[in-house]
């Protein structure tokens, strides 16, 4: 009975969440191209190593979902928390304006669209934890 009424409240929190925000704050950015670049990093998608992102995690009951690459990904959920991208890191631009992101994007930029290798989960996300 007790976890029944923790999921409740849980999709009532994210209802509300999603019911206050606008549109365009869980919207792709303007400038990307569906299925061509990928949102965060802007590269070429190519045609492997391709996830989908959610901007309003799953957890929280998110649907709209966007191609990604995997390292991108990867990256965002090692540096941030399933609520941290809730409240505050829902839109690319949010994402892309967080220096640890910043800094991978500036990495990233100069591999192929193909290009994976491990992502680690960082430090200040484990203390957040």
């Amino acid at each position: 009975m007790n976890r029944e009424i923790i999921n409740f409240t849980i999709v009532l929190d994210a209802w509300e969440f999603a019911s206050t925000c606008d549109e365009q704050a869980i919207s792709p950015c303007e400038d990307h191209v569906p299925d061509h670049s990928c949102p965060l990093c802007g590269r070429e998608l190519g045609t492997v190593n391709i996830d989908r992102h959610h901007l309003v995690p799953k957890t929280f009951k998110g649907k709209e979902q966007f191609p990604i690459h995997k390292i991108c990904h990867r990256k965002i959920h090692s540096a941030f928390t399933e609520r941290e991208l809730l409240r505050s890191y829902h839109t690319w631009e949010a994402l892309r304006s967080h220096a640890e992101i910043r800094a991978f994007i500036d990495w990233v930029a100069k591999k192929p669209p193909d290009f994976y290798t491990r992502t680690y989960t960082s430090n200040d996300k484990k203390r957040r934890k």
